[in-house]
């Protein structure tokens, strides 16, 4: 079975290097950064998307969330017949609507970072032919995990993890800038210190960690804010993630970013 990839960024290239099947991926516009990564794994370049989609028998999509609806609509449209995995960060809605797209699909998640050692990264599975996908990855880095044939489970739960992990980052980043706001960040950090040990190098490790993708995270929080409004819950936590994120977006690719900046950033965003 040849597997396509679209596209080998930091998280796919991981998905490529782990799978055990001969894998693709379509080179056409791609940078130069991209081109050396597949390369690098021997991925087979055939070019174009209409080419992978007559070559492949399998195509894995980890794009950011907001593209993911579009992705899946090209690859649809290119006459791709095989099993369409979509591993992206989007709500269960978003992935079920996706599957009626095709007539084989699994739902796919990612938690953790890039997978290039074991027990760190974990992929889960859903889905009439997850088991198939998790047996591209028996023995690899890339912990591959069904969780039932649910088209959007995997997607669930990646919706529920990434509520607290990525909200849960931006509130910490959101408080430290209040505080800093109303000249009582020294106090907050006296407090913490007492009652809440680990909040202090938690921001600042989420600052320097979380601003060079912050660019990344806002579609994830659409989708986020989306799955608890589906579920009738408040889909505030998300939006108000999301406005953090938006304010972060300037960091992206930068290198040794500072609680300090981040904290300036989110109190003087739109002067």
């Amino acid at each position: 079975m040849n597997v396509g990839f679209l596209h080998p960024g930091l998280m796919g290239e991981t998905l490529a290097a782990n799978c055990s099947a001969p894998t693709l991926w379509a080179g056409d516009g791609r940078s130069a950064e991209t081109r050396a990564r597949a390369e690098s794994h021997g991925m087979t370049d055939v070019g174009s998307l209409a080419g992978m989609a007559d070559k492949a028998d399998a195509i894995v999509s980890i794009c950011p969330p907001g593209a993911a609806a579009e992705m899946a609509d090209q690859v649809a449209a290119a006459g791709f017949q095989g099993l369409y995995v979509d591993a992206n960060a989007i709500s269960p809605a978003t992935a079920r609507a996706i599957a009626e797209r095709f007539e084989h699909f699994v739902d796919g998640s990612v938690i953790g970072p890039p997978a290039h050692k074991r027990g760190t990264t974990r992929l889960y599975l859903s889905g009439l032919r997850a088991a198939e996908v998790s047996a591209w990855y028996e023995g690899s880095a890339l912990d591959g995990r069904v969780i039932g044939e649910d088209q959007g489970a995997a997607s669930a739960l990646k919706m529920a993890y990434a509520s607290w992990t990525k909200i849960g980052s931006a509130m910490n980043l959101a408080i430290r800038a209040l505080a800093q706001a109303e000249g009582v960040d020294a106090a907050l950090v006296d407090e913490w210190n007492i009652s809440q040990p680990g909040m202090v190098e938690r921001s600042e490790l989420v600052a320097a960690a979380v601003s060079p993708k912050a660019w990344r995270f806002t579609g994830e929080m659409e989708q986020i804010a989306a799955s608890f409004s589906v579920a009738g819950l408040p889909a505030g936590f998300a939006e108000a993630a999301h406005e953090i994120y938006v304010r972060m977006a300037n960091f992206k690719g930068a290198d040794q970013v500072t609680l300090e900046q981040v904290v300036d950033t989110l109190n003087n965003a739109g002067e």
